[in-house]
């Protein structure tokens, strides 16, 4: 069984099906993409994964042990944090408190300081405006708060939702080259994406989702060259 895996999951809002029978698996140490339109049920895989909705179907594994049941406190506990879309950062409190909080769960404060540093050396950034209202913070820096913040509960595994949604084109770039030096540091990332081309650069492996089914699997090399998904999310190319 793999790392993260979703096996038949059904999710529903209402009587909306939104997911119809997914499967995914994301090994240790992977980044694995989810690519599809908006409405596709990108979010509500990743939704489903830390417990914010539960399925009507089908289960979520972690380490070979179903989590669906669980509440998103207890998910988090297990070692799995959600970037969510748009950030949902607390605008009115500063940096500092922002990550704080990433850290709620911990009891280990000592090591609460070393993991701060951890992350002020991913997003420097981040250290020299510490104190600053995190609502004052651009498009970009906001991201990378969101980012550390989901890092500092120390996860093994991190849920990235539309990382570069609404940043302008230099600033996706660099928030790419972190989210592959977080990589790099051993983390396992399920990506969402509509910026399918810096996805598929930065994954290994891809799966395409269609009205809530995945359509199209496999190393994320063989994805960018289909022609369905060329034309669909690459811009033809």
């Amino acid at each position: 069984m793999a790392f993260l895996e979703l096996k038949h999951v059904h999710t529903r809002y209402g009587k909306v099906d939104c997911l119809k029978g997914v499967s995914v698996a994301v090994e240790e140490g992977q980044i694995v993409a989810l690519l599809g339109a908006n409405g596709a049920g990108k979010t509500t895989t990743l939704k489903t994964v830390s417990g914010l909705v539960r399925p009507s179907a089908g289960e979520v594994f972690f380490k070979g042990r179903p989590i669906s049941a669980l509440s998103v406190q207890a998910v988090v506990r297990l070692g799995i944090s959600h970037v969510p879309e748009g950030r949902r950062i607390f605008q009115r409190l500063d940096v500092l408190e922002n990550l704080e909080l990433g850290a709620f769960i911990r009891r280990d404060r000592a090591a609460v300081a070393g993991d701060l540093e951890q992350v002020f050396g991913i997003f420097p950034l981040l250290k020299k405006r510490l104190r600053q209202r995190a609502g004052t913070l651009s498009g970009g820096e906001q991201q990378m708060l969101a980012i550390g913040r989901a890092l500092m509960s120390r996860p093994s595994v991190l849920l990235l939702d539309e990382p570069s949604l609404g940043l302008a084109p230099i600033l996706v770039t660099a928030i790419f080259r972190m989210i592959e030096e977080v990589h790099r540091r051993g983390m396992t990332i399920l990506l969402v994406e509509q910026n399918a081309r810096m996805a598929l650069k930065v994954a290994s492996r891809a799966y395409v989702i269609e009205t809530g089914q995945i359509v199209l699997e496999g190393p994320s090399s063989e994805i960018a060259g289909n022609p369905a998904v060329q034309s669909a999310y690459l811009g033809g190319c």
